[in-house]
């Protein structure tokens, strides 16, 4: 029946799937539109960002489909304008939005019940694009109204930057909770360490606090120090030596700069490990004098990852306020939908990779 294929084929979007834990399964799908169940909200994607994380699990090496499903819609960096939106839910056509990744455990523990999802202490959250919930890489997707954020409409396809700047949003917070632990404690030194995203995205909150931010990352040219500077941060091409930081914020995850960073800071110092290292390899160090100073000058080593309702809030605010000349400078490459394999082939001088819906 003709007529019935077409009305099948205009009732269909298009989807970037991967089957987890298969290697190379990425592929542009024809799905059907997006359930109901997924939320009330109705959204027409603009536009995806691309991490490392969509990079592990189209290896093959991460990520979980939906129950019942073999194949995961991937994607969790969202952007998009509500297309259709309940009466009185804090959304109305028109707005720029995007969604959060995390949902809370169904049991929920103790931090999940509190609205502190990205603590969750028993591992039964789910994830938008990465753990059985299908995410946001299609033309159009479906949110709960509790789980979509509003953005700036001045943002513009900016705004696709939320979520990276909610993860480091929380890592701020947690180092301002902790730093509070002594009444006295006045910060003025920050080391970020690894100018891609994520670190070029920690200076920038770093900076809106007033403190002197300085920026390490083993590229000596190219797009990486032009940003730092330009934002008003010190970049170090080497390790910066005599440096006694009063907060480090360590994005890269490489082992060797980890274990650097956990003996620079002075004094009190707050050390946050957002970066997550892939493992298998071992490094010989001096335990015993590591554990000494940070006992003996109270430092303070965490990790921090994910982030809640609040910090994309946060993250929100801080990218309402920021020069978007600036932050259109973290987007290094823009690929339409229909070049979609491209987006995720690692490119020299590449910061930030964007999925463009409307190319």
């Amino acid at each position: 029946m003709p007529g019935r294929r077409s009305f099948e084929k205009y009732h269909c979007m298009l989807a970037l799937t991967v089957q987890p834990g298969l290697a190379n399964s990425l592929q542009l799908d024809t799905v059907p539109p997006p359930p109901a169940s997924d939320g009330a909200v109705l959204v027409r994607a603009l536009a995806l960002g691309i991490c490392g994380t969509d990079r592990e699990i189209i290896n093959g090496d991460y990520g979980w489909a939906p129950p019942g499903a073999q194949r995961l819609i991937l994607g969790h960096e969202s952007l998009g304008r509500v297309e259709s939106a309940p009466a009185g839910c804090g959304f109305t056509a028109g707005d720029l939005v995007a969604g959060i990744v995390r949902r809370p455990d169904p049991v929920p523990c103790p931090a999940c019940a509190a609205g502190e999802w990205d603590m969750c202490r028993n591992g039964q959250y789910t994830e938008r694009g990465i753990k059985q919930r299908n995410g946001y890489g299609s033309e159009q997707f479906r949110v709960e109204p509790d789980f979509l954020i509003k953005l700036d409409p001045a943002l513009d396809t900016l705004g696709v930057l939320l979520e990276p700047t909610s993860v480091v949003a929380k890592a701020w917070e947690q180092i301002e909770r902790i730093g509070s632990r002594a009444a006295a404690w006045q910060p003025r030194v920050a080391l970020v360490t690894g100018a891609g995203p994520v670190g070029l995205l920690a200076a920038f909150l770093g900076l809106q606090r007033g403190l002197d931010v300085h920026l390490y990352d083993h590229n000596a040219d190219g797009p990486k120090p032009i940003l730092a500077r330009s934002l008003g941060a010190t970049y170090h091409a080497k390790p910066p030596k005599d440096l006694s930081p009063d907060i480090v914020i360590e994005c890269t995850g490489a082992d060797a700069v980890v274990l650097d960073v956990l003996g620079i800071g002075g004094s009190d110092s707050i050390v946050c490990l957002t970066g997550v290292s892939s493992g298998g390899r071992s490094i010989n160090f001096d335990v015993g004098s590591l554990n000494r100073d940070i006992v003996l000058e109270n430092r303070v080593v965490f990790g921090s990852v994910n982030a809640n309702r609040r910090h994309y809030r946060a993250a929100a605010e801080a990218l309402a306020k920021a020069d978007q000349t600036w932050l259109g400078g973290l987007i290094t490459r823009r690929v339409p939908l229909s070049r979609w394999h491209e987006a995720f082939d690692k490119k020299d001088g590449d910061i930030k990779v964007v999925l463009d819906f409307n190319a």
